[in-house]
């Protein structure tokens, strides 16, 4: 029989010991992941594939960016009502009921016979992803704690970092292997048998939760701060089309929106009430803010440079979409290998590592680009994939600990709402960093002799000024802390005021 395992006081199941842990955890966190890397590898894997979506569907140029822009908006936008939920009425629910429609969805997007099907598809998988995202962090919460908790953030990490690095790369094979006009629809139909054994091995490995009250979602903070996140997003996300300075006027409108959304969950948690997202988690939580602000700043460049590097190497060097993939996949193999070992250090470490990882992603980002600017033709790649490494290493060092360090003493009761803030500051950085460091490698190609070269040193430049930002942050938390957390103090516990606040 199962051992019976403790509880947060609200029917989360909170392993503790080795006794009350339970013993399918590891086999319930690969289904996790497993999910999750589907979810995230789709932000990205579309994107080579969308000259043959367009020719195949005869569609238009903003209409087929919907493909890729309208699944990163609805991702974004359910991510923190989704953890809270989850939080609300189980986890393991919300992530079954998301993971099945993603799976239909992927299927209807694969078969969709017009763009605008294609899009509607997309939107709603890229709805069911962000509905999956905030388990996964919350569920780790949920079955691990001290040592085996950052083991876990460690894989977690792993996974994003891959997922958001080898899309180009299986998006290729999959277009090489899948050859002709309608090869594409393989992109998506591949989710559909991974995504089928994910839903069964989840029905029968992931923790249930025990009985809860029924809870009131916070109605008005859902409007506002999804109102706030669309408005901030959208400008962007139409970016190429002129979005930016069509809807300059959305940015000051959703900046005003989301100070509306903190001044109503601070008078709704003072009157006693369930808010959307405790305002505590920001102003008491230990390293929650810091975390976010971190992971957003970091998120401008980790994903804005890649789709620089895409352009540079198909438009400036002719390669093909896979072989473009292939050329930085010296940064996915580094940040793979070095995740999986800091979830290991951060205990040790705390966010001494954050700083040591954003430190060697600034220089190896750096070498790369000086590379690039300075060595000739296709040697320069080669040239190049030591330093893209040693950023890969620096990569697996930041997005995993950066996640452990954030959510370490938020309370179980508040795991998916903090989760799906944290990816929400994430994608935010995300849309920033690919709208606007693209961009940027556009107008300095538009004032020159076509200058590739200078293009991709300046775009990639600018991200690694973001890096740098995040870096300071990083610094300033881990002087604040005086380096890593004291050992004397258990992993996993949260301040008194986040005690005290069960309603």
């Amino acid at each position: 029989m199962e051992p019976d395992a403790q509880t947060d006081g609200r029917g989360d199941r909170v392993p503790g010991t080795a006794e009350g842990a339970d013993p399918r955890r590891w086999r319930a966190l690969w289904v996790t992941l497993t999910a999750g890397f589907m979810s995230l590898l789709d932000v990205t894997i579309v994107a080579v594939a969308l000259p043959s979506m367009q020719r195949a569907l005869h569609a238009s140029a903003p209409s087929i960016q919907w493909v890729v822009s309208g699944y990163a908006l609805t991702f974004a936008l359910v991510l923190v009502t989704a953890g809270r939920v989850g939080d609300a009425i189980g986890r393991r629910r919300i992530f079954l009921l998301a993971l099945a429609a993603f799976v239909l969805c992927s299927a209807a997007a694969g078969a969709a016979p017009t763009i605008t099907l294609l899009v509607v598809a997309r939107l709603a998988q890229g709805m069911a992803a962000g509905c999956l995202a905030p388990q996964n962090s919350a569920l780790i919460q949920q079955m691990f704690r001290g040592a085996e908790r950052g083991r876990a953030f460690g894989l977690f990490g792993a996974t994003v970092g891959i997922s958001s690095a080898v899309g180009p790369v299986i998006g290729g094979l999959i277009l090489m292997l899948a050859d002709g006009p309608q090869g594409w629809r393989w992109i998506f139909y591949v989710n559909v048998p991974v995504g089928a054994v994910a839903f069964l091995l989840g029905m029968r490995l992931l923790p249930k939760a025990a009985p809860r009250r029924r809870e009131r979602l916070d109605l008005r903070g859902v409007l506002l701060l999804g109102c706030g996140v669309l408005a901030l997003m959208l400008p962007l996300i139409l970016a190429e089309s002129g979005g930016v300075r069509r809807l300059w006027w959305l940015f000051p409108a959703g900046l005003g929106l989301l100070v509306v959304f903190a001044w109503w969950e601070r008078r709704l948690t003072a009157a006693g009430g369930q808010p959307l997202l405790d305002p505590r988690l920001v102003t008491s939580t230990r390293g929650y803010a810091a975390g976010a602000a971190i992971a957003a700043l970091y998120f401008v460049g980790f994903s804005g440079v890649w789709l620089v590097f895409a352009l540079y190497f198909q438009n400036g060097q002719g390669y093909s979409p896979l072989r473009s993939g292939l050329a930085v996949t010296p940064f996915a193999v580094g940040s793979a290998a070095a995740a999986v070992v800091a979830g290991r250090l951060v205990e040790r470490l705390g966010r001494l590592l954050t700083v040591c990882g954003l430190s060697a992603v600034a220089l190896g980002l750096g070498g790369a680009v000086l590379v690039l600017r300075l060595a000739p033709g296709d040697p320069a790649v080669w040239y190049a994939a030591p330093a893209l490494f040693v950023g890969g290493l620096g990569s697996g060092c930041v997005i995993s600990p950066n996640v452990t360090m954030t959510l370490r003493d938020v309370p179980v009761r508040m795991a998916g709402a903090a989760g799906g803030a944290l990816q929400t500051a994430q994608r935010l950085g995300g849309a920033v960093g690919t709208a606007a460091l693209p961009g940027l490698f556009y107008v300095v190609l538009g004032t020159g002799r076509h200058d590739f070269r200078s293009a991709v040193a300046i775009a990639v430049g600018s991200g690694i000024v973001a890096i740098l930002c995040a870096l300071g942050l990083a610094v300033h938390d881990w002087l604040r802390d005086h380096g890593p957390r004291s050992p004397g103090r258990p992993s996993g516990t949260s301040h008194d005021h986040t005690r005290a606040s069960r309603p």
